[in-house]
């Protein structure tokens, strides 16, 4: 079977433990090369994770002409410069999110995208990939709970280590960015649209420049979707959605390990039905989708305007909290 033949931009952690681990047991794809701001971190992660080159710079691995597609993991700051670089290289991208740090930055990236229409770019929400989000799709579409009417989302992990890049605000950190990205991103995904307009609440913590504490409302035509993010918090997370009929609680919507199920919980009528579903690798099923698309030529599962569409939201979700009032969304 045809592999695409992806490099890895950093030895991050997500990349090491998750993704590069997925594409490497993928269908379609395989690590052909890492790099890292040293020689020494590039040999090392090279060796740990048996992947053939390493370079000491970005700028080499994107000049490998045996080199097919990036996946970029760097902080949310290096997003979009690092994968416009990948694109004008010829390189495909997939890169994590979110995309970049507010919806002009986003912008940037998809005009240079637009000027190498060969070339397949996508946001790494691996969450929809699942194929419990399948499932729950297929059930609302299907009017499984009735009309949806109300979303909640919670998202939550501790993270006192004032070095980390998740606590550097300059760096895209703090609990929107992070982890409320998915809240926003799994409500559009539900209501099938955008929502009219949002407020946000952010609790300030000592000692911390991001924000750790964040809630939200979005209001959509039919319905209201609210969440919490934290990264001080204890962690947890789960995804509750209400219909007209019925009620879909997802008690893993975001991070299931690729070898344990998982399970959604149905309720109609006061009857509980518990959908369990079988163990599945989100990374690797984006991965060899993203292939899918690159070898078909055809468009990735997840368009560049989706990932505006959402920054847009974040944007307006800090602009609401530093002013305290709802914010339209355009």
């Amino acid at each position: 079977m045809q592999k695409l033949r992806w490099g890895v931009l950093s030895s991050a952690k997500i990349g090491r433990e998750k993704v590069i681990p997925a594409i490497q047991s993928s269908l379609q794809g395989e690590v052909v090369a890492i790099a890292s701001r040293t020689q020494e971190s590039a040999d090392h992660a090279a060796k740990e994770l048996g992947i053939k080159h390493a370079y000491d710079s970005y700028e080499a691995l994107l000049a490998d002409p045996n080199i097919d597609a990036i996946y970029n993991p760097l902080p949310n700051h290096l997003h979009v410069p690092w994968s416009i670089k990948a694109i004008e290289a010829g390189k495909h991208v997939l890169c994590e999110k979110p995309l970049g740090l507010n919806a002009a930055d986003v912008e940037k990236l998809i005009s240079v995208a637009q000027q190498h229409p060969h070339l397949q770019v996508m946001e790494a929400f691996m969450y929809r990939f699942h194929p419990q989000w399948k499932t729950v799709k297929q059930l609302v579409r299907d009017g499984g709970i009735g009309q949806v009417r109300s979303i909640h989302a919670y998202f939550a992990y501790n993270n006192h280590d004032a070095d980390n890049i998740r606590n550097n605000v300059d760096w895209g950190g703090g609990a929107l960015m992070d982890i409320g990205c998915y809240c926003i991103s799994l409500s559009r995904f539900i209501y099938d649209e955008e929502p009219l307009r949002v407020l946000g609440q952010i609790t300030p913590y000592a000692g911390y420049d991001v924000d750790c504490f964040v809630s939200g409302i979005m209001e959509f035509a039919d319905g209201n979707a609210t969440f919490s993010a934290s990264t001080k918090s204890e962690a947890g997370q789960y995804v509750k959605i209400h219909g007209e009929h019925g009620s879909i609680l997802m008690p893993l919507p975001f991070s299931p390990q690729a070898g344990t199920s998982t399970h959604i919980i149905l309720k109609r009528n006061d009857v509980r039905e518990e959908i369990i579903q079988v163990p599945s690798d989100h990374y690797r099923n984006m991965a060899d989708e993203f292939a899918q698309s690159v070898f078909a030529k055809e468009p990735v599962p997840t368009p560049l305007s989706d990932a505006l569409a959402n920054m847009k939201i974040i944007d307006a979700i800090f602009a609401s909290a530093k002013d305290s009032q709802w914010m339209p969304i355009p």
